[in-house]
This record gives C-alpha cells, sequence and structure tokens, in this order.
C-alpha cells in the first residue's frame, strides 16, 4: 500500500525515524545543558548553538561542549 501514491511503508518508516532522530538529539542536548552547570554565559551559548543549528549544534554540543562544564 502506498500513501499518497508516493511512498511504501519502507520510505515512510525510514523518514519517520529521520525525523525521530532529527527532534530527539537536539532535545537531549537542550536538557543536558538546562540541567548541567558552566562557567559565564557557555550554558547561555550552547543553548543558542543548538536552537539555531539543530543537528549540527547538539553534535557540536557532545562533542566539544560536554567538556566545559563544571563538575561539583
Amino acid at each position: 500500500m502506498e500513501l499518497l501514491g508516493i511512498i511504501g511503508p519502507q520510505e515512510l518508516i525510514l523518514v519517520l525515524i529521520v525525523a525521530f532522530g532529527l527532534f530527539l538529539l537536539p532535545l537531549l542536548a537542550i536538557i543536558d545543558i538546562v540541567r548541567s552547570r558552566f562557567e559565564g554565559n557557555m550554558q547561555l551559548i550552547w543553548v543558542i548553538i543548538v536552537v539555531c543549528f539543530n543537528l549540527i549544534g547538539a553534535i557540536l554540543y557532545f562533542i566539544m561542549g560536554r567538556n566545559q562544564k563544571i563538575n561539583y
């Protein structure tokens, strides 16, 4: 069965997985940023980066930003 005559169930599942990943990764990054402590305005800067650059910002945060947290 094709949805609207364009895509089948395999394509629909793939689109849903990609959309879920594009939504979930930035959401997890924002939650981690808000629950953590940073020096100065780094918390605000990381939130702006993740909100403006969604997937790229979240990936950058998980690679670079997690090392900037204050351990208390």
